[in-house]
């Protein structure tokens, strides 16, 4: 008589599929990433509103870590929360410590934002005469700016702020792109309340040169070969203007300068300047592929 061992199988099956499952669910762990760029993974145990309770793999020793530490999480069910650069927990003392810094400027100082960069205008000298162009010193700060923006994802955790928060508050400072090179770095960040400033600056030569172009339209001949109209000749002058650049781009973290190149573009047209910036930015380490 032939036993039966079709539902013992199935328990069998059944078994292995949910150990199986478990064993994947063991594998997979949050993710707390840090405002440095580092990843601590594990099990989060509580989120409150000043730190994030942890344990490491294979651990039941719970962890802590301060929230303004923390830039996101991302748990193992696949929610992402995000956590505020500055949160209201940690402002008073930041406040109170930059009120107390001094100021040069007569300005009220702004509390200092972790993690936040601000994008300073970027002055525009003609070498030859030392002549600078407020217009092209705000087209050229705002086009990092918008680069910046547009490639958010790639300098995550930081943040950029607002040109008109910038700006506003450097005119209250009585800076402006004529003054901006001559003001300490760390005047500027208290008086614009970030901990990452973009100094760049943009030098440029200009050279002149005439192309002179000549057309003939040549001989009309006729029978036996007499010519039946002259050369006809006629000449055009262009003068075509080449911008020859020298791009500088700092960065600075905290006072510190943590970057600094310059680069010469490859070809010497009018707008060759901006990607010369480009590639300054994408090189910086704030820019993460």
């Amino acid at each position: 008589m032939k036993t039966k061992r079709t539902p013992l199988l199935l328990v069998i099956a059944f078994l292995s599929s949910f150990a199986f499952a478990q064993t994947v669910n063991a594998q997979k762990a949050d993710r707390i990433i840090k405002r440095d760029y580092s990843i601590v993974e594990g099990t989060i145990v509580k989120v409150t509103e000043t730190s994030v309770e942890f344990t490491y793999p294979n651990e039941k020793v719970v962890n802590s870590i301060d929230i303004k530490h923390i830039a996101k999480i991302e748990f193992a069910s696949g929610r992402v929360q995000t956590f505020d650069a500055a949160p209201e927990s940690q402002a008073a003392p930041t406040e109170a410590l930059a009120a107390a810094a001094p100021n040069t400027a007569g300005n009220q100082a702004q509390a200092v934002k972790e993690n936040v960069i601000a994008v300073l205008p970027i002055p525009y000298v003609n070498a030859d005469n030392l002549q600078s162009s407020e217009e092209m010193a705000k087209f050229a700060q705002n086009d990092v700016y918008s680069k910046l923006i547009a490639k958010s994802s790639n300098i995550f955790p930081l943040s950029v702020q607002d040109l008109r928060t910038t700006n506003s508050l450097l005119h209250k400072a009585g800076i402006d792109y004529k003054n901006i090179d001559e003001t300490p770095i760390d005047e500027l960040q208290t008086i614009l309340g970030v901990d990452h400033i973009v100094a760049a600056k943009i030098s440029y030569t200009t050279k002149e040169i005439q192309n002179s172009q000549t057309y003939n339209s040549g001989e009309v001949k006729g029978q036996n070969n007499k010519v039946k109209e002259k050369d006809i000749s006629t000449s055009s002058t262009q003068n075509n203007t080449y911008y020859y650049y020298h791009v500088y781009f700092d960065l600075y973290k905290n006072n510190n300068k943590i970057y600094t190149q310059s680069k010469k573009p490859t070809f010497a047209v009018k707008d060759s300047w901006i990607d010369a910036m480009t590639n300054l930015l994408k090189k910086s380490p704030i820019y993460v592929k």
